[in-house]
């Protein structure tokens, strides 16, 4: 029997994959279930210091290296696919299961990765099953998106793919360790950067994930983001850069989140600020920092996986999801409107909800690396997540101007995948150490502490007072926020007309001349000898009756057709001629 150290954690959701389409379709939300809870159970036989090597070639590929980092974000992977797959039960559309399975797995192989090219691989893997969950949604935006979200990650896998073959030609090594500086080095890093959403980089997470399905938000907002920040943490810990990208990241993302109107867009927006919490502690590079980026990085795929689900409900039941159209449904969905606040609470690092114990040790560790302005800047993109998501996002929408519509029941797997996520982040936010003992170093730290609690609630309370005089000012406004990614959008009908249509034009010429020749030719090819008959009579100008030219069209070549065994035997002997020839030569 295969030991079970034998197989990448990978192939539990790989075989999902693969099994799902011939189950009949009224099966597949439940059993897709089934795969989230046997990886979880596969992770668990997993010792840290095992290692899956395969020989390729003249090279070892490491498809599996376990180790303390590695394991906390595949035990949080695994838990949102399963929570994912709750929430979606009744909503899940044909092939998104399927796709889902496929993004939960690839995001598993990168974090295992040991080596750069298995971790490539899973990488594109992760870019080409994810896409599908925004072009699942059917519409001409999420077409639009979903195409634009490919083509910036493929740009990204293949700058990966240049530094992972220069680093090769350097180092002779494929192992994915820790790396020092040099192009190679920076090339991969760049290929991190555009997952991870670091700014400029970050346009295609605000314009995708908006568009995708209700339930693919959810997986989306989960892997591509964390699985950078693992490759980060694992790659590029300690590179000062890091840690002045996440503050500028925090900040970037809270005032976008502030500006805007679609209830998912602030959400993605404030995907880009969170993650910028996890980089900064990346580039601090400290134990303590690295601690910290896993933790909220665990922690933030759970309470924004249930922000995500928040804001799906309200789309599912109301078609709308502007802040503008809504308003007065917390009569009508107070459940989801309770359920909503963890996740805003968690997140805005409010004391008993998992984001005030994840956040926290970034801080922490801001604070015990004497960086003074970093923890100024991520402390004031608290607030702002706070004004944006614990208060402008809930108010807006549930609160407000009542609208003349009725929001339709939210479907009970909906509420259920809700109610289990919102009691995950209640237990790590009341019970610390869940998180805590998951982390890749010893940590000693204990996050309520009067002075901290006191100074945390102190800031909320401001912010909510901000927030009471200024209400009028942050409605939101019924308009798009372009962001970097104006510099390809705005000019791509340009580019279009420069670069696609000419050559367009050019192969289908091309195509219509190659299409007559062929037709000229299998003409031909029916009576060689007829038609070459007909065409020297044509050039040579025979003359008929009466001294006029004659056409072409005038002879049958038919009356020349000659028997098929000559043409065989003609055939036969050219053949014989060449081969005898070729041997001669030598």
């Amino acid at each position: 029997m295969t030991p079970i150290s034998s197989l990448p954690p990978a192939a539990v959701f790989f075989l999902g994959a693969f099994v799902l389409p011939f189950l009949p379709r009224r099966l597949h939300a439940g059993v897709f279930l089934l795969f989230p809870v046997l990886g979880f159970v596969f992770l668990l036989q997993l010792n840290p210091g095992t290692t899956l090597v395969f020989q390729f070639l003249d090279y070892e590929l490491v498809v599996s290296r376990v180790d303390r980092l590695s394991l906390a974000f595949g035990y949080v992977f695994t838990i949102i696919a399963f929570l994912g797959g709750i929430y979606g039960y009744s909503l899940k559309k044909p092939g998104e299961e399927v796709a889902a399975l496929l993004y939960a797995g690839s995001a598993l192989g990168v974090v295992f990765a040991g080596d750069l090219f298995t971790l490539f691989v899973f990488w594109e893997l992760m870019a080409v099953s994810s896409v599908y969950l925004i072009w699942a949604r059917r519409t001409v935006r999420s077409s639009q998106a979903g195409m634009r979200y490919l083509l910036v990650h493929l740009f990204g896998g293949s700058v990966l793919l240049a530094g992972i073959l220069w680093h090769l030609g350097k180092t002779g090594s494929i192992l994915f360790n820790h790396l020092e500086g040099g192009p190679a080095a920076y090339l991969i890093l760049f290929g991190f950067a555009v997952n991870a959403a670091v700014p400029p980089l970050h346009a295609w997470l605000s314009d995708s994930y908006p568009e995708a399905t209700v339930a693919g938000a959810v997986f989306l907002s989960a892997f591509t983001t964390k699985t950078a920040v693992y490759a980060l943490a694992r790659g590029f810990a300690g590179w000062e850069i890091l840690m002045w990208a996440g503050a500028i990241m925090a900040l970037y993302g809270v005032v976008f989140a502030v500006l805007e109107n679609d209830i998912r867009r602030l959400l993605s927006y404030h995907i880009i600020s969170q993650v910028g919490f996890m980089v900064a502690g990346v580039g601090l590079g400290t134990e303590a920092a690295i601690n910290g980026a896993t933790a909220h990085a665990f922690a933030h795929i759970l309470y924004k996986g249930l922000l995500f689900m928040g804001a799906g409900a309200v789309l599912h039941t109301t078609g709308r999801s502007k802040m503008t159209e809504l308003g007065g449904l917390a009569r009508s969905m107070p459940l989801v409107l309770s359920l909503y606040m963890v996740g805003a609470f968690s997140i805005s690092g409010v004391p008993l909800f998992s984001g005030f114990v994840s956040k926290s040790l970034v801080l922490h560790a801001a604070e015990l690396s004497h960086r003074d302005s970093i923890f100024l800047l991520l402390s004031l993109a608290s607030v702002g997540t706070f004004l944006s998501l614990g208060l402008k996002l809930p108010y807006f929408t549930w609160f407000g101007a009542k609208k003349s519509f009725t929001p339709a029941p939210a479907p009970f797997s909906m509420v259920l995948g809700m109610v289990i996520t919102a009691g995950i982040n209640v237990a790590i936010g009341v019970y610390p150490d869940l998180l805590y003992d998951l982390l890749p170093f010893p940590l000693h730290y204990r996050p309520y502490t009067l002075l901290h609690v006191t100074g945390s609630m102190q800031l909320l309370l401001f912010t909510f007072m901000g927030f009471w005089f200024l209400i009028d000012r942050l409605s939101g406004e019924a308009a798009i926020t372009l962001d970097t990614d104006w510099f390809y959008r705005r000019p791509s009908r340009f580019a279009y007309r420069l670069m696609v249509v000419p050559v367009n034009r050019l192969f289908m010429s091309l195509e219509s001349l190659t299409l007559r020749f062929s037709r000229s030719l299998a003409r031909v090819s029916l009576n060689p000898v007829g038609y070459l008959l007909v065409s020297l009579r044509s050039v040579l100008y025979l003359r008929g009756a009466g001294d006029e030219r004659l056409e072409p069209s005038v002879f049958d070549p038919d009356q020349y057709r000659l028997p098929v065994g000559i043409v065989v035997l003609v055939v036969l002997l050219c053949f014989m001629g060449l081969l005898a020839w070729n041997l001669f030569s030598f």
